[in-house]
């Protein structure tokens, strides 16, 4: 790759080439959406609370799509800042992408781009310096088994089409994705993420959770088959909203009759404490999606526990004759947000009285879709509580429970406060995004194995 994509600021002018000696060489009755995707990012791995890897990943992709008689084909290359040989890989792609396009059937439902106005927006942060990263990120955790890693740097989306709309999306992010493992290898599971490298608050958290890794020590209760009253803390249940966009919130599950929130629309409601909302103020996300298109900066989705809005995009929308929203292809969350309640953390204790403290889940699925069942197991830091304290820890059990359930007549409280539950995956690129969620109390939360 080339050394001007080292500075990120030559990044758009790279782009901004391409893009225009691609739309010299279409044909009038083509139409191309070019899409960027691209990292500056530094990695370290942890293990035992010492270094084990460390880098900076520096990464440009160019996704054409070419859009002609009623037909859509695709191509990718990347971008390494030579402009001589990026245009000459863009011009090659275009090329290829066009002798793919007569052999493919036609689409009734192909979106034609449009130019519905431009954006640019860049949101800087404070991330800590190269050289810093690896000191302040394990000072507060000597003595301990601390594993994980760091991911910190600025994220690019683009999105232009040839009819002369250009979206430009820039966010500083990081996050820190770790372990805290005690001497029987049981673990406690922490993320912390932001846009602004808080020292503080980094500590504060390390702190919480070196109680926790305390309380792993604690002796094993058996938990019976049953329900429960149950505490989710917001990653446990950031994973349980995560569900929502495996055919729930998307019109076109709805509509084809696979949607977990199908009762929704018969009449039936979820707790009147829950709100749902797709929330882009915060930067996190771009707006635009790969159509192009722009969300508004909110879009309630459940309020009061009623379905106001689905996602909604314009494949959909033209299939079924709807108003699209901004939403996705895929009709899935980007930035999604759970209002809060009035639960303190003081009080979460006291509220279970005798039940579970759930941190974390994993292996989540639909059980039973229609029901909007979701089945699972706990994971990290997940502890039996007896009157209104901590006694026990638990092995690791499998629940199996509805949404109208636990998000309806037996959701007793959310807490006043949220956490920002980021996306980690770094598979072929970082992510963006996360969820906004506070921690929920449930009661009779059915766990059967």
């Amino acid at each position: 790759m080339s050394d001007s994509l080292h500075n990120i600021n030559s990044w758009e002018n790279s782009f901004n080439l391409v893009n225009e000696k691609l739309y010299n060489h279409l044909k009038n009755d083509e139409y191309l959406i070019v899409q960027l995707k691209a990292e500056n990012t530094q990695f370290v791995r942890f293990n035992q609370a010492k270094v084990r890897q460390t880098g900076v990943v520096i990464d440009g992709e160019i996704s054409l799509k070419l859009i002609a008689n009623q037909r859509v084909t695709y191509a990718q290359f990347p971008l390494t800042g030579d402009v001589d040989i990026d245009v000459q890989n863009a011009l090659d792609n275009l090329a290829y992408a066009r002798s793919n396009l007569e052999t493919l059937p036609e689409d009734r439902y192909i979106i034609i781009p449009k130019n519905e106005g431009s954006s640019h927006e860049i949101y800087q942060g404070k991330l800590l310096p190269y050289e810093e990263a690896i000191e302040e990120i394990l000072s507060p955790v000597q003595g301990l088994d601390f594993t994980g890693y760091y991911a910190g740097g600025s994220v690019i989306r683009a999105n232009y089409n040839s009819l002369g709309q250009k979206h430009w999306f820039k966010t500083d992010s990081f996050f820190v994705d770790y372990s805290l493992i005690n001497h029987n290898e049981k673990a406690i599971k922490g993320t912390f993420s932001a846009r602004d490298w808080h020292k503080e608050k980094y500590h504060h958290q390390i702190d919480y959770h070196k109680q926790e890794l305390q309380q792993l020590n604690l002796p094993i209760h058996e938990v019976k088959t049953g329900s429960y009253r149950t505490y989710f803390a917001p990653s446990a249940v950031a994973d349980l909203l995560g569900m929502f966009s495996w055919g729930a919130i998307s019109e076109a599950s709805l509509r084809q009759g696979g949607s977990a929130l199908a009762k929704l629309r018969q009449g039936e409601n979820l707790s009147p404490l829950f709100h749902l909302k797709e929330n882009f103020h915060s930067g996190n996300v771009p707006r635009f999606n790969d159509f192009g298109e722009m969300s508004a900066d909110e879009v309630p989705l459940i309020v009061e526990g009623k379905l106001v809005n689905t996602l909604i995009s314009s494949r959909t929308a033209l299939e079924y004759d709807l108003q699209p929203n901004g939403a996705s292809s895929y009709e899935a969350l980007r930035s999604p947000e759970i209002a809060s309640g009035n639960l303190s953390e003081k009080n979460i204790l006291k509220a279970i009285d005798r039940g579970l403290y759930l941190s974390n889940l994993h292996y989540l699925n639909w059980s039973d879709r229609t029901q909007g069942r979701i089945t699972g197991m706990t994971r990290y830091g997940c502890f039996w509580v007896e009157n209104g304290e901590i006694v026990a820890t638990i092995k690791d059990l499998r629940f199996d429970d509805s949404l109208y359930s636990f998000f309806g007549k037996n959701l007793l409280a959310l807490t006043d406060f949220q956490e920002f539950i980021p996306e980690v995956s770094t598979y072929e690129a970082r992510s963006l995004g996360g969820s906004l969620v506070p921690g929920a109390l449930v009661d009779n939360f059915i766990f059967t194995l």
